[in-house]
């Protein structure tokens, strides 16, 4: 088999693990490295090898490189139009999350890249992990009873500089266009879509309503202390809960409550804790597969996709939710303070209100933070209560 040429699209930032991945890959014989779209082109050093053909024209470069696959890690506004560029020239994809800032612009990409007949796979690397189906198989088989909730828990500490890392970087808008660069859309985005995940509650059509509280400590336009709780068809609540301005940070995960036990899985750790009455603690790790390799698997040997955009389109239709809810308000000065000597905001007992909503499935509000807004966002007119 000869190696899949892919071009990969935003190179620096995020992107720089999808070149070492690419890397990975091209040493394993199954892709070959043809092109890197960039604004300024890479040095060899940046490259990490022989500097492949580059050029700030997507469609320009897929076409003379006669690429199969294009990796997308640019800035948030721009996934759809770029998706769309590559699919009308057959060109398969990985496409950065979240896919888009809006469930319109998820819409396009998604009906656009459906109606070229190309593959698409969304970069949910937590959804490759082999523990979502052994979570899922543990919850069918009855280890825990019946599901009544989800929660999902993301304690991260981000100094000032991440905001201002990129123009749209904590921008829900820009040059009236959609960002919406908030804690759950964006760094967090994956305990929001693991927790829909192990609940089956993927597609659209899964999501019955969504609640929001949006805060920010940060001087930006977007959340970084946020709370939603979804209304799912399966009729158990999902409540995923996150801050950028924890006291300490913490490993993410996602918790399944069960009326006979839990399980807790650690994501980025691809680990599980399994907890039922009668038993001891059974703790398990599991591997995962990339999702670029995957997506080469799929279209040399029929592999199926792990994330292709319908299965993204719950977690889409919260953050539509997001995009809908008024903007955060600042919380006030006492809720907050800066750390010293560091330039990174806190916001005192926010790890406990992150850990409190996963596993009591509250929001923020109902734990008691005072500064917490109750803001109720029914998705198409249903009432997520």
């Amino acid at each position: 088999m000869s190696p899949v040429p892919v071009v990969l699209a935003g190179a620096r930032g995020h992107g720089r693990r999808h070149l070492a991945n690419i890397r990975r890959l091209e040493r394993a014989g199954l892709v070959r490295l043809a092109g890197v779209c960039e604004l300024t082109p890479l040095t060899e050093q940046e490259a990490d090898g022989a500097l492949p053909e580059q050029s700030a024209d997507l469609g320009a470069l897929l076409d003379s490189t006669g690429a199969r696959v294009a990796v997308v890690c640019t800035p948030i506004p721009t996934h759809t139009g770029l998706a769309l560029t590559a699919a009308r020239r057959g060109v398969h994809l990985l496409l950065e999350k979240p896919p888009a800032p809006s469930y319109a612009e998820f819409r396009r990409m998604a009906d656009g890249v459906a109606e070229a007949g190309v593959a698409c796979q969304i970069g949910f690397q937590s959804l490759g992990s082999h523990a979502v189906r052994a979570v899922r198989d543990l919850v069918a088989d009855g280890a825990i009873g019946d599901v009544v909730g989800i929660g999902g828990a993301g304690a991260w500490v981000r100094d000032e500089a991440y905001f201002r890392r990129a123009p749209w970087a904590g921008r829900r808008r820009l040059d009236g266009a959609d960002v919406i660069d908030g804690a759950l859309t964006n760094p967090l985005a994956h305990a929001v879509a693991t927790a829909l995940a192990l609940g089956g509650t993927t597609r659209a059509e899964d999501v019955t309503g969504v609640e929001t509280e949006l805060s920010r400590a940060n001087d930006i336009e977007a959340d970084d202390t946020s709370c939603v709780r979804i209304g799912t068809s399966c009729g158990h609540r999902v409540t995923v809960a996150a801050t950028l301005c924890a006291e300490r940070p913490a490993e993410p995960y996602v918790l399944v409550h069960g009326r006979g036990g839990r399980v807790t899985f650690w994501y980025k750790q691809d680990r599980v804790l399994l907890q039922r009455g009668g038993h001891g603690p059974e703790e398990y790790r599991y591997g995962r597969t990339d999702l670029l390799e995957n997506l080469v698997g799929h279209l040399t040997a029929g592999a199926p996709l792990l994330v292709p955009p319908d299965e993204t389109g719950a977690f889409m239709r919260v953050v539509e939710a997001i995009r809908r809810a008024p903007d955060p308000d600042p919380l006030p000065a006492g809720a907050w303070h800066r750390v010293p000597g560091e330039s990174r905001r806190v916001v005192p007992g926010v790890d406990a209100l992150v850990a409190g909503a996963a596993d009591t499935l509250r929001l923020y509000s109902e734990l008691g933070a005072p500064w917490a807004p109750r803001i109720e966002r029914p998705l198409d007119g249903v009432n997520a209560r």
